[in-house]
C-alpha cells in the first residue's frame, strides 16, 4: 500500500471546535482506500472504502465518544 500525509488547515471536528491536522490516506491499488483525517484537538474522521465498493464512515470525538458526523462529499483530499 501506499501511503502519505497531508497536513490541512482548520476545519469543524467532530467535537465542534476548528482545528487543523493531518489526513492519512492509504490506497493498495486494487480498490482498498483509507482516509483518516487526525485533528490537533484529539478527534478522528475516518472512511474506509473496501474491494467491494462498500464504505465505513466514522468520527470520534477527542474524549473517546463517537458521533454521528454528518456525511460530506468526498473532495479527494
Amino acid at each position: 500500500m501506499t501511503g502519505s500525509k497531508i497536513p490541512f488547515d482548520p476545519e469543524t471536528a467532530p467535537c465542534g471546535k476548528k482545528s487543523g491536522g493531518e489526513r492519512l490516506v492509504d490506497d493498495d491499488g486494487y480498490g482498498l482506500v483509507i482516509r483518516d483525517q487526525l485533528f490537533d484537538c484529539g478527534c478522528r474522521r475516518i472512511r474506509h472504502e473496501y474491494h467491494d465498493g462498500s464504505i465505513h464512515l466514522s468520527a470520534v470525538r477527542h474524549d473517546g465518544k463517537r458521533v454521528k458526523d454528518p456525511i460530506e462529499p468526498d473532495r479527494g483530499k
